[in-house]
């Protein structure tokens, strides 16, 4: 596998890792903007504007995008997060000059009035069914509470009342601003041909508009500690959700590989200490720990789901794994058995060509490096239990701000 690199002169990166031995090769534009770059007066415009990407352009009307995708057998898609918005697909390679040039058209959108009210309805429906969905509210309601007025806390769907008051001009104002050359890199991974892509890519892009943009607020959180108690009806939600979230590594940090062993070792969804205190017993339905990585920021968090008789004894028994872990650390055995896990985990999904291309566009969008699986097994293999202590002491487990999302008027 070689690595490649090149930019454009209006400042588009393309970068992509080729692999003669794949047997597919995947594309993507990945633009460095979502929930947390947006003000007030336009949340959930970054989620919205994933979605009129696919609704037309100069060259084709919806139809004709999707008849487009679907003639060359694509599996494509798009996600919208609190920082990236990516739009993806896969295809055998023969068709990878077929699919950059309906991935990069769709880049340009018509943004067309009459589409942009007709999704607004979608868009509007899809915030109600996540808001009844309780762990997705839950989760929602834990960030809002975490990260207060960080825009990380922001909803990436926005707000019935966000959205409903967007306007289409607001919305072109946006990507206007953050949909620039400079702010975007195209990525292919697998069995393709570099300088022919790069070709495609300039032909498709080079005349996109230039600029950089600045992202604000580029600074650690800490939450606020304590407890908040959302209680919703119990046809809204028969369990309790109770959420835990603490500062943890950002996306650059050195920490950030000795704090995904030490989730794997708390809270991974089999063999870990909260499985064993929570699940295993039956107390509750699901118990986890994991990590948010973000630009110059970070958080680590416990979740679990129960019944609400249940909810406070789980509570303090998954304080009482935190502290134990945060005053005695961790053993030998369970380092090597996280360290396995994500291992194989790691390498599996170096082997799927979609997966390896994420990967690689997040290390060079974070890191501004390109990373092999091997490196990232180096990495991960240097990850010691002093190393661990380290990063305990630096981001603490056991000084967790908690919200709570169910029947429960309090835990």
């Amino acid at each position: 596998m070689n690595f490649h690199q090149h930019v454009l002169p209006n400042g588009l990166q393309i970068i992509g890792e080729t692999n003669p031995s794949a047997l597919s090769a995947a594309v993507a534009f990945w633009v460095r903007t979502g929930g947390r770059d947006e003000t007030p007066d336009v949340l959930g415009v970054s989620h919205f504007l994933e979605h009129m990407v696919f609704k037309g352009t100069q060259r084709r009307n919806p139809f004709q995008v999707n008849r487009d995708f679907s003639l060359i057998g694509a599996d494509n898609n798009a996600f919208t997060s609190e920082e990236n918005t990516v739009f993806h697909a896969a295809v055998l390679p023969e068709y990878l000059p077929q699919l950059v040039d309906v991935l990069a058209d769709i880049m340009r959108p018509s943004l067309r009035e009459e589409d942009f009210n007709t999704e607004k309805k979608v868009i509007l429906d899809e915030i109600v069914r996540y808001s009844v969905q309780p762990q997705s509210a839950a989760y929602d309601r834990a960030r809002e509470f975490y990260f207060r007025d960080h825009p990380l806390g922001n909803q990436v769907l926005g707000t019935t009342e966000s959205i409903t008051a967007l306007t289409r001009d607001q919305m072109q104002k946006y990507f206007d601003s953050r949909y620039t050359a400079g702010n975007i890199h195209a990525i292919a991974v697998g069995n393709y041909d570099w300088e022919a892509f790069t070709k495609l890519i300039e032909k498709a892009c080079g005349n996109w508009p230039a600029g950089q943009v600045v992202r604000q607020h580029r600074h650690e959180v800490a939450g606020p500690g304590g407890q908040k108690v959302v209680t919703v009806p119990a046809e809204k939600s028969a369990q309790e959700y109770v959420i835990m979230m603490a500062p943890g590594p950002a996306a650059d940090h050195p920490l950030r590989y000795a704090s995904a062993v030490l989730s794997t070792i708390v809270g991974d969804y089999t063999g870990s200490r909260l499985y064993w205190a929570l699940v295993d017993p039956g107390l509750a339905d699901n118990a986890g720990m994991g990590s948010d990585e973000y630009d110059r920021a970070g958080c680590q968090f416990v979740s679990y789901s129960c019944d609400p008789e249940n909810a406070a004894e789980c509570l303090e028994i998954a304080r009482e794994v935190l502290a134990e872990v945060q005053k005695n650390g961790i053993t030998e055995e369970e380092l090597q058995q996280a360290k396995t896990k994500i291992a194989s985990r790691e390498v599996r999904a170096g082997e799927r060509t979609s997966r390896r291309m994420f990967t690689i566009a997040k290390d060079w969008a974070y890191l501004n490096q390109y990373r092999t699986v091997d490196d990232e097994l180096r990495e991960l293999n240097l990850v010691t239990r002093k190393s661990i202590s380290e990063a305990l002491e630096r981001y603490p487990i056991d000084q967790m701000t908690t919200t709570a999302y169910g029947p429960l008027e309090k835990l």
